[in-house]
C-alpha cells in the first residue's frame, strides 16, 4: 500500500482493503482514504462488507451478474437497496 501512496495517482483501486485486518488497522486505512479524497485523489472501493460502503462511499455502483444493475448516492443507499439489486429483485 506504502507504493501506491507514494505514486500520487489520480485514482486508486481498494478490492477489499479491510479483509481479514483488526478494526484498529481499518480505522487507520479509512483515515488514509480519506486523506487521499481530501488531496483530489478517486478511489474505486471493491468491498463485500455494505456497511463500510455505506460509511466510505459518495457513489455505490451496484453489480448483478456481472453488470451494472444500479447507481445509488450515498444518502438514497441502504443495505437494503443494495442488497435487492445486487441478488436481481
Amino acid at each position: 500500500m506504502s507504493k501506491w501512496l507514494l505514486s500520487k495517482a489520480d485514482i486508486l483501486f481498494f478490492d477489499e482493503p479491510t479483509r481479514g485486518i483488526d478494526v484498529g488497522s481499518k480505522v487507520e486505512i479509512y483515515q488514509w482514504m480519506n486523506r487521499l479524497t481530501a488531496e483530489g485523489a478517486g478511489i474505486v472501493l471493491i468491498s463485500s462488507e455494505l456497511p463500510e460502503i455505506l460509511a466510505m462511499s459518495d457513489r455505490i455502483m451496484v453489480m448483478h451478474q456481472g453488470r451494472l444493475a444500479k447507481e445509488l448516492s450515498r444518502e438514497e443507499a441502504t443495505q437494503e437497496i443494495i442488497l435487492r439489486h445486487a441478488l436481481g429483485t
